[in-house]
């Protein structure tokens, strides 16, 4: 998809999941090919977005 961004990608998402992962994606980072991206970052067809939510843990 030509001029596809980050954002595009998870607007996408956000229409197919609904609102409860439009909440998941507002305390997430976001990821493309293993990287951090911003949501203005061009994305090609075969490039991975990743959305990483916050989590806890340890003792």
């Amino acid at each position: 998809m030509p001029g596809a961004t980050v954002q595009a990608v998870i607007d996408a998402a956000v229409a197919e999941f609904g609102p409860n992962f439009a909440r998941v994606v507002e305390s997430s980072r976001i990821w493309c090919n293993g990287e951090q991206a911003e949501l203005a970052d061009p994305v090609n067809e075969d490039d991975e977005v990743a959305v990483l939510p916050p989590v806890s843990g340890g003792n």
